[in-house]
């Protein structure tokens, strides 16, 4: 859509086009796919775990300082897909917000109560002309105390929706109909088979095998309800299990 032919309808976040279409909002979903990267997410039994690219724009970039994966509290996780200098802002944010809300009440901010946040400023964002929407999908993970693992993902219009399995990025419905075919029967995966489900999911769409350095991947557990991101070494051992596995 150029801005010729949005008829001046994408000049402005809050017009309409005649079709009841809010242009400058579906510019940033576009703007999540440019980033060139997929990310993928998996609820398993008593875990989640997040995967997603990790490109280096430069060669002379130190790799250990480009990363998607945020922590926002000891147990909160954020997976930012898009670009990342939205992202930063985002979690810096959301960061003060949970800080806040523990202060408040005195335990730590639900992952749900984090969704919801992150999703209503979204929203925010497509109302007002003097601000625009952030580039961003950002799927949210944690263990919660009385529900299990959670997942939420929440995008640039505002939605926010809990999630067996998701994607974002640039194979997104690529990724959802095969995650789809394995979610089916609503199978009972354990950790490990959590982890590898969701980087093979990424192989499988991106029909690449990864080597350690080229992917990220976040988990909370059960056992380990901390929010971490792999090692490289750890990742090199899942992948070994899945190429060993196929």
């Amino acid at each position: 859509m150029s801005r010729g032919s949005g008829g001046g309808y994408d000049r402005h976040i809050t017009i309409f086009s005649p079709e009841g279409r809010l242009y400058q909002v579906e510019y940033a979903f576009k703007a999540v796919k440019s980033s060139g990267i997929t990310s993928i997410g998996v609820r398993g039994k008593d875990s989640v775990c997040v995967v997603t690219q990790k490109k280096l724009p430069d060669k002379l970039l130190d790799q250990t300082s480009v990363t998607h994966l945020f922590p926002i509290t000891k147990s909160l996780g954020l997976l930012a897909t898009g670009i990342t200098a939205d992202a930063r802002t985002l979690v810096q944010q959301a960061r003060n917000e949970a800080a806040e809300f523990r202060h408040k009440y005195g335990y730590e901010m639900p992952v749900d109560v984090l969704a919801r946040w992150v999703a209503d400023k979204s929203q925010v964002y497509t109302q007002h002309a003097y601000m625009r929407p952030l580039g961003v999908v950002a799927m949210i993970l944690a263990m919660d105390e009385e529900k299990g693992p959670q997942l939420f993902k929440c995008d640039p219009a505002g939605h926010f929706f809990g999630h067996k399995a998701t994607s974002a990025g640039v194979k997104e419905q690529e990724a959802i109909n095969f995650l789809e075919k394995k979610m089916k029967n609503d199978p009972a995966f354990s950790y490990d088979e959590t982890v590898q489900t969701t980087i093979s999911a990424l192989q499988s769409v991106l029909q690449e095998d990864f080597k350690s350095n080229e992917i990220e991947v976040g988990v909370v557990s059960k056992e380990n309800p901390v929010f971490r991101i792999l090692t490289t070494e750890e990742i090199e051992e899942h992948l070994t299990a899945i190429s060993e596995r196929d």
